[in-house]
């Protein structure tokens, strides 16, 4: 399945049906008087978030969205029939835009959410409404609103819990097919991670979803590499784990490098929660090793935790994947904490 995180659509919602201009006319009844029905109301454009997507491939090929227009009223006061609502299913996690860009529509962020992005026109009503003690046989019948019509974009942000950087070649495809059993690409040249991967890890009865993004260079807030397009799916991670390999001269540079990328991208990411992990130490000298692991922890934040682990022998593994475990409950605990109604004096 190909994958596509962002795509335009055009949207328009059903127009109201018209309304029926008609008289009684029945054997013996002189004055019938007005009897036309209402229109119909049209059809909303409703979006659902699902599960089991993780694309919106679906709307590469067809960017034309039209829901259906409500049915004419009739004679005896009959009412059209409303036009069907056109319901579009969406991956958890999409946002839905303005055509700028500029203004966030409505984020569906849970499995089963809906919303109704544009509603339908309200149908046209027939004269029978219009009739009253003055004007007994009114002409009058009114088409129906129209629907409502817009291009947004459509955006997805993938739902993980972890999100996976670092430089290409970090080895960040290689720990993900070591922790879960997603199956990334795996390469000795940069680059061979061209879209997010996820992966299900699992630790006791626990688990949480691990992203692996494209890797970033030096630039990339700029255009350089791939970009930061994908960094889009890391502001919904709780955690960030940067890996740096191990077999690099600089490893500090590198760390830093990335870190300059997450705060020119902004939307917080250089404030989550990190766990720095030094990769490839099945390839460094032990005496090496160690001068690497000061080094770095002299170039992360205070209160980071740096880690050795190796990816490919599963070296320093666990406790990379124990300590993230620990650093997700504690973060979960704050956003709740954060997210408690503060009690006020009347309250007590």
């Amino acid at each position: 399945m190909q994958f596509l995180d962002q795509c335009k659509i055009y949207l328009k919602s059903g127009d109201g049906g018209r309304g029926a201009a008609s008289f009684r006319r029945e054997k013996f009844i002189e004055f019938g008087g007005p009897d036309g029905g209402d229109g119909g109301k049209g059809g909303d454009i409703v979006f659902a978030a699902v599960e089991n997507l993780n694309t919106l491939i679906d709307y590469r090929y067809r960017q034309h969205f039209r829901a259906a227009n409500g049915r004419p009223g009739a004679s005896r006061e009959k009412t059209g029939a409303a036009g069907d609502n056109l319901v579009l299913r969406v991956p958890v996690g999409t946002e839905i835009l303005d055509d700028t860009k500029q203004q966030v529509l409505a984020d569906l962020t849970r499995p089963g959410q809906r919303i109704v992005l544009l509603r339908g026109g309200d149908g046209g009503f027939g004269n029978a409404h219009y009739k009253t003690s003055t004007n007994r046989a009114p002409r009058r019948a009114d088409p129906g609103w129209p629907g409502q019509e817009a291009w947004v974009w459509l955006r997805l942000k993938l739902i993980a819990d972890i999100g996976l950087a670092g430089q290409p070649n970090a080895g960040k495809s290689t720990l993900l097919a070591a922790v879960s059993h997603a199956r990334p690409k795996i390469a000795d040249y940069p680059f061979t991670t061209l879209k997010p991967q996820l992966g299900v890890i699992r630790l006791d009865d626990n688990e949480l979803v691990m992203a692996d993004l494209p890797g970033l260079i030096e630039g990339a807030s700029e255009g350089a590499g791939i970009g930061t397009r994908f960094l889009g799916h890391v502001e919904r991670c709780a955690v960030i784990l940067h890996l740096v390999d191990g077999t690099r001269d600089d490893v500090a540079g590198a760390y830093q490098a990335i870190r300059r990328e997450l705060a020119a991208y902004g939307h917080g990411l250089s404030e989550k929660r990190e766990i720095v992990g030094l990769n490839k130490t099945d390839a460094v000298e032990g005496r090496e090793l160690a001068r690497k692991l000061r080094i770095l922890q002299r170039a992360v934040r205070p209160g980071t935790l740096v880690m050795p682990l190796s990816g490919a022998t599963g070296n320093g593994v666990r406790p990379v994947v124990a300590a993230l475990f620990a650093a997700l409950a504690e973060a979960r605990g704050s956003a709740e904490e954060g997210a408690m109604p503060l009690m006020t004096a009347q309250d007590s």
